[in-house]
């Protein structure tokens, strides 16, 4: 039982500890498949780091590691928000190109958000546009949350390709065709894809949301690693949406978006109005029902009890509450700032004072006011809606893939956290390319990021903080063993044994009582009353005894035999010396000698 408890306390620590970190793990299939996760150890790890700056293989639209030091390309905002004060209207939050804080990679740096509360915006054009036709759009870059994340994103904006692109007037309203990556506000953690669909009649543009991944995305927010966005377009109108290259969301443009991409064929009249003469009353009152005669709507709801009797003592005349005749002003009282000072009120009678009125109970003739039973609507015509007319706007987009094409990226963000870190964009048209891409620059910080993990106590104490009940786990799981082990190795009191309880055998001569001599002598006379049948058959007896004794005879005794019956010997010899004191008083009191004499015969010991 005491192994059973304490394996069974291991265990609650085991699915504890895997609960927690589960729950800010994501529920994802095959992460060791899909992932490019290395495991190495630490001493191993500077002897082989040999990071080089990513080369992008094939086609590719855009490119940026940041490992030269310098924001080539990159234009810096200097646009203001719109309706909102001067102050805070102009993106002046500061960018920088450094190192990770933790896990840094020999060589590798990247894009730095360093400004809390401030609007930032940043963005530099493409290679060249990337039109929406029989070719994928794969679009991928890192962050890491180093100092986690209170209220802030960290997506990236792809800019429409239009004549009117400014890239130093870059901010919250300039078009944009994609908007991809993490946000958090409050308790809400997301990782938005937001396209923008243009109407092919109205020529406006519409949001579309993708439908949110059903996986905790909290770690990727608040374990301070590096993690990788991706996000995948086909040109079957499907699309994936990967972190750390496995697949956290996907579905149809078509159909898993919202609003959807077709309108509805029918929308309700704007003109249309309802009839005064529609009657949407489902039941009326019963216009043949009469109110009975006997029907008394005076009779109140409730009526004073009369059962109930004025208590004696009851004092109708005297004010319920009275100044209290032993208080006394307090010696500090102010009458200029506290005002007239006056005595607080006390009960002024102990059973009552005051008019007396019985309790009010339930009214058994009370009715209420009669009102007819409802009945039908003979007239009723249902819930009135507007007519449906065809949707002047309608129109059917089997091929929401092809969208407006882009020519910029951008970053246009706010936060209440600063130092977010990006790295390592990229956006092409083959997939082969970019997990190259996350092999020559991801998979280093990755598995620095391993290899300084943690040991088992860090992590303990680091799961307690957010969750305080571990610890009472983890002082029954560490008490158990301590309290088995104490159990097992203290020492403990045994009951001694005697030393001669191996001599309390059958074979040992029991020293005889006086009780026992008394109840021997009766035997004796009753003997002597049939003393030849007793003869013959005592006889008889001691010759079969005999005759099995001179069988077994010729059996020779081992070593093992001997050395038992000389020990059984020598302590039948003890008990006999010690006993023979007993004897002679028992023999004395039944006042005769001539008992019988007994012969103990030894058992002989026989190996098994």
């Amino acid at each position: 039982m005491r192994f059973q408890a304490f394996w069974l306390c291991l265990g609650l620590l085991f699915i504890s500890i895997n609960a927690e970190f589960m729950d800010d793990d994501v529920e994802m299939e095959d992460f060791e498949e899909n992932s490019e996760e290395i495991d190495v150890n630490e001493s191993e790890l500077s002897s082989e780091i040999k990071y080089k700056t990513p080369q992008p293989i094939g086609e590719v639209y855009f490119a940026e590691t940041f490992d030269s030091g310098r924001l080539a390309g990159w234009v810096l905002s200097k646009a203001k928000k719109d309706d909102m004060d001067e102050e805070i209207s102009i993106y002046d939050g500061r960018w920088e190109i450094e190192e990770l804080k933790e896990n840094q990679v020999p060589g590798d740096r990247g894009l730095v958000l360093k400004s809390r509360a401030k609007h930032h915006a940043i963005s530099a054009v493409l290679a060249k546009p990337f039109i929406f036709a029989d070719k994928p759009l794969i679009v991928q870059y890192e962050v890491n949350f180093q100092d986690g994340i209170d209220c802030g994103g960290a997506y990236i904006k792809l800019l429409a390709d239009t004549d009117d692109l400014i890239l130093e007037n870059f901010y919250d309203k300039t078009s944009y065709i994609i908007m991809f990556g993490p946000d958090k506000c409050g308790e809400d953690y997301k990782l938005h894809f937001i396209f923008r669909h243009k109407h092919p009649k109205t020529g406006v543009f519409e949001e579309k949301h993708a439908k949110p991944p059903d996986v905790d995305l909290k770690k990727f927010f608040t374990d301070r690693k590096t993690h990788l966005y991706t996000l995948v377009m086909n040109p079957d109108d499907t699309f994936e949406v990967l972190v750390d290259q496995t697949v956290v969301n996907k579905g149809s443009l078509l159909e898993d978006v919202v609003p959807p991409i077709k309108p509805p064929k029918e929308i309700e009249d704007p003109n249309d109005k309802k009839p005064e003469e529609w009657d949407e009353r489902a039941k009326i009152p019963d216009p043949s029902a009469v109110k009975p005669e006997d029907w008394d709507e005076s009779e109140p709801a409730q009526i004073e009890d009369s059962s109930v009797v004025k208590p004696a003592g009851w004092l109708d005349d005297e004010p319920k509450f009275i100044p209290d005749p032993n208080a006394e002003k307090p010696d500090d009282w102010n009458e200029d700032t506290d005002g007239e000072w006056e005595a607080p009120q006390i009960p002024a009678c102990r059973i009552g004072c005051g008019e007396w009125k019985p309790p009010m109970i339930d009214n058994p003739k009370y009715k209420g006011v009669w009102r007819p039973p409802l009945v039908d609507n003979p007239n009723y015509q249902g819930i009135w809606s507007p007519r449906k007319i065809p949707n002047p706007d309608y129109f059917e987009d089997d091929h929401p893939f092809l969208l407006t094409s882009f020519s910029a990226l951008g970053l246009e963000l706010w936060s209440m956290t600063s130092d977010i870190y990006f790295d390592n964009f990229i956006i092409c048209s083959e997939k082969e390319v970019a997990d190259h891409w996350a092999a020559d620059g991801w998979r280093w910080k990755i598995m620095i990021a391993n290899a300084n993990k943690p040991g088992v106590l860090k992590q303990l104490m680091a799961a307690a903080e957010g969750h305080p009940w571990l610890w009472l786990i983890y002082l029954v799981t560490a008490g158990v063993p301590i309290a088995l082990i104490t159990s097992f190795c203290w020492p403990r009191k045994v009951k001694k044994k005697y030393k001669d309880t191996e001599y309390k055998k059958t074979d040992i001569c029991i020293p005889q009582t006086k009780g026992v001599l008394e109840q021997e002598e009766k035997e004796e006379k009753a003997a002597l009353e049939k003393p030849m049948d007793l003869e013959e058959e005592k006889k008889q007896n001691d010759g079969e005894m005999l005759e099995k004794e001179e069988e077994s005879e010729p059996e020779e005794k081992s070593e093992e035999e001997i050395e038992i019956i000389e020990g059984q010997e020598e302590s039948n010899q003890s008990n006999k010396s010690g006993s023979e004191d007993e004897m002679k008083e028992a023999d004395e009191s039944t006042g005769s000698g001539d008992g019988p004499i007994k012969s103990v015969r030894k058992r002989r010991v026989r190996k098994d």
